[in-house]
Parts: C-alpha cells; structure tokens; sequence
C-alpha cells in the first residue's frame, strides 16, 4: 500500500513537472505545433510536386519542398522587380515635397468628421512615444524574422520525416488502441487540409473585392493593395487590420474621401464575412458549426494572441474528430432498429 502511494505521489510531482516545463517554453511548442500544422495542409501539394517525372527519374520529397521553397522565393522576386519599382519612385518623390503634402493632409483631415476634437499635440507626443520605441519594434520584427526562419525549416523537416515522426508518435500509446488512434488522426488530417482550402477562399474574397473597390476609388497601387489583403487574410484580427492601415495611409494621402471609402468598405466586407461567409465557408470544408468557428477564433485569440487565431479553426477541426471518436456515445445498430420499432 505504502509503495502505491509513493508511486502516485511522484507520478502526480511529474505530471505537475511536465506541466511547468511545458508552460515555461510554451512559445517553442507553439512553433513546432504551427509548423507541423502547415506541414500537414501543405502535404498536398508536395504530392502533386511528386508526381513530376522525366524518363525514369521521379522527384523525391525532399525535391519537392526544395522546388516549392523556390517557386515561392522567385514569386516573390517576381512581385518585387515589377510592383516596387513605382512605389519606390512615387515615395521618393513624396518624401521630397513633405512639408507641402502634409499640409495638405492637415487641412484635409480638418474636414471630417470629429475633426474638431483631435488635438495635434498629442498626436506629436504619441508620435514621439512610437519614434522613442523603435529600438523595441525592431527587436520585435528581428524575432519575428527568426521565429518564421525557424518555421519555414522546422515545416520542411516535418514534410520530409512526417511519416517516421507520426508513426513514432502513435507507439507511444498502447498496442490495443495505436490501430484506432492512428486512424483517427488520418481523419483528423483530411479534415485540417480542407481548412487550407476554406482560408483560401476567405483571401481570394477579400482581395477580388478589395481589387474592385479600390479600382472604383482611384487608388495608387490599387493592385498591390488588394494583393496584401488578400494575402494578409490568412493571420486572423492583424492581417486584415494592417491591411485597413495600409490602404487607409494611401487612400488619405489621396482625399479624406477616399479614406471615407475604404473604412465603409472594410466596415461592411468584414461584418459580412464574419457573420455570413466565414461561417459557412468553414462549416462545408471542415464540418464545423460557425458556433464552433467563432468559439475557437475567440479561445485561439485570447490564449496564443495572431498564432492562436491562426491555428485556432484546425485545431478545432482536430478536436471534434477526436471528441466524435472517443466520447460521443451512439446506441448501436441493432439497439437503434429495435427503439424505431
């Protein structure tokens, strides 16, 4: 008796250990969690990059992260030969007549509403305040370079090893329940890559809406701003408000009226496709109620901040596989006829 209860008493000391432990690096977990999510939606792709053959050769996995890393890396240089050039030259001309284009600005910003109440002073000392705090946000924007680094290369690993890592994962359990486990979890991975398609939907919305009103306001760059949006849809709450900054600073360089537009326009796009699309975009490509969507945008958000919103909707997609698996209760087929009858 007195050995089981030592034996309980150092069982719960671990238990609590592993708990710290995992509190304490949490940041490192959720990095190895994100990337192993991406690694899974992502497999698709890879399959298809595989696919690829020449004569008797055939690209292995490796091969295909490699090409896919790099047919990124050349959109991207794409994107930056052609789009930045002008943005770069217009910049350069609007920084040199500064005094002039902020005085306009001022006396455009007079105009609207609530003006009045705006007090320029404390506007410098808040311009101040984020001039004082630089040094902070380039530490910030250093780490999150390095976490995204470390992420990009911690995905890649889990594409090339992903079948050795899974397979290790479910011996942990016991024999009787690894045939069980391992297919839900197969289940569980269909239903997270679905989550990619429903995202990509949601940022082809946002930015074939945010192309035509912008193109209706006469924005500068309405192309590469519409672009951002829909890109920036995939990170939940920043993504689309540095979105709303953005082409809000460019619409009022422009006119206020301008800057009128694009507020109505995100107000309205936004309220819609929280409340209508969102929802049911999830719900046909994950299975999910938009109960169930807006609940774990809403945990995701407040435990994990921008990381925890990202992953929150597939890792709920993940949960109720295993919530359905292993703790609802279902009469079985024959009890089921008999009470129908």
């Amino acid at each position: 008796m007195a050995n089981n209860h030592r034996s309980d008493i150092l069982f719960f000391f671990g238990v609590a250990l592993a708990l710290w432990v995992a509190y304490t690096v949490r940041d490192v977990l959720m990095l190895i969690y994100v990337s192993a999510l991406f690694a899974v939606v992502l497999s698709p792709a890879i399959g298809v990059i595989q696919k690829i053959h020449i004569g008797s050769w055939r690209a292995g996995r490796g091969f295909a992260v490699i090409f896919l890393v790099l047919m990124l890396v050349l959109l991207g240089t794409l994107f930056a030969v052609f789009a930045l050039p002008p943005v770069y030259r217009d910049a350069r001309n609007f920084s040199a007549d500064w005094p002039r284009h902020m005085t306009e600005m001022t006396e455009g910003i007079k105009h609207l509403p609530f003006a009045a109440k705006i007090d320029p002073a404390a506007l410098q000392k808040y311009a101040g305040e984020i001039v004082g705090g630089a040094g902070g946000l380039f530490l910030n924007l250093a780490g999150g370079i390095f976490g995204l680094f470390t992420a990009v290369i911690l995905t890649a690993y889990f594409i090339i090893d992903g079948d050795r890592t899974f397979k290790w994962a479910v011996s942990l359990f016991p024999l009787s329940h690894q045939h069980r486990l391992s297919n839900t979890l197969l289940k569980a991975k269909g239903r997270m890559r679905n989550w990619l398609i429903g995202q990509g939907l949601l940022m082809l919305s946002l930015g074939t809406s945010s192309l035509v009103v912008y193109w209706a306001l006469g924005l500068k760059y309405f192309y590469l701003l519409a672009m951002f949006a829909g890109i920036a849809n995939i990170v939940p709450i920043a993504g689309p408000i540095s979105a709303v900054i953005l082409s809000s600073v460019v619409a009022l360089l422009d006119s206020p009226e301008k800057l009128i537009g694009v507020i109505i326009f995100f107000a309205i796009y936004f309220q819609f496709e929280s409340v209508f699309l969102s929802p049911r975009i999830m719900r046909h490509t994950l299975n999910l109620s938009p109960l169930a969507v807006i609940i774990a945008l809403s945990l995701g958000g407040s435990l994990a901040g921008v990381v925890g919103a990202l992953v929150s909707v597939p890792t709920a997609a993940l949960v109720m596989v295993l919530v359905d698996e292993y703790l609802v209760k279902r009469k079985p087929a024959a009890a089921s006829a008999t009470a129908a009858d």
